[in-house]
């Protein structure tokens, strides 16, 4: 098996200032959009979603991608907050209910599947260098090596990146939704969590050292 075959599989090449810079010199926003209940809505609350949506998508002149995420709920933390209260109870009556109301919890996670959703909408941009340099290369010639990422072209396309997801967040909150940029912490978070499914359901997530956030 060749040497870091797993990383080579990856597109990302780095994170930087909230923005996912892939192999070829592209980039990527990522937004964490709330929810609605649309089925509690009237049929006119509704129709009026549907229709702010629609314009929404039709004013885009650049695509981009929608990712939901289920996955089971993580209730780590809140059992070890459970265990904190219940050592610090004085009364043993209280310390006795908590300690069960904490056993009631670990074990209906697990048997009831109760899983949580997360919205996210992908923002691509592609410096112009990168893409003339793509184009150039023709859909049968050999293609060319992605000019480099200079700090300056960097700062310039990620402000038409960050223009992007500012207009895309507008939108959206036209539908009666919020979209919140991800910074670079969160990111790699969720990258962690995509790659390591099981490890992501249960304990911590691990600790980022300071270093690898740009």
């Amino acid at each position: 098996m060749p040497k870091n075959s797993t990383q080579e599989l990856i597109e990302i090449d780095d994170i930087r200032e909230g923005v996912i810079i892939l192999k070829n010199k592209s980039l990527r926003g990522v937004l964490l959009v709330s929810s609605i209940n649309f089925a509690l809505r009237s049929e006119e609350e509704q129709n009026a979603i549907i229709y702010q949506f629609q314009d929404f998508l039709n004013s885009l002149d650049f695509s981009l991608e929608i990712i939901v995420q289920s996955r089971r709920l993580n209730i780590t933390g809140y059992l070890d907050e459970l265990k904190r209260l219940e050592d610090k109870q004085d009364n043993e009556l209280l310390k006795a209910q908590t300690a069960e109301y904490r056993k009631f919890i670990a074990d209906l996670i697990p048997k009831a599947a109760i899983m949580t959703k997360n919205f996210f909408v992908v923002v691509p941009f592609v410096p112009l260098e990168i893409e003339f340099s793509n184009k150039k290369s023709g859909f049968f010639a050999k293609p060319t090596i992605a000019p480099p990422l200079t700090e300056e072209r960097f700062q310039r396309a990620k402000t038409q990146l960050w223009q992007r997801m500012e207009f895309i967040a507008l939108g959206l909150k036209r539908c009666g939704l919020k979209a919140t940029p991800l910074d670079s912490a969160t990111l790699i978070e969720l990258f962690w969590s995509i790659y390591n499914p099981e490890e992501a359901e249960f304990g911590y997530y691990p600790e980022i050292p300071p270093e690898l956030i740009k």
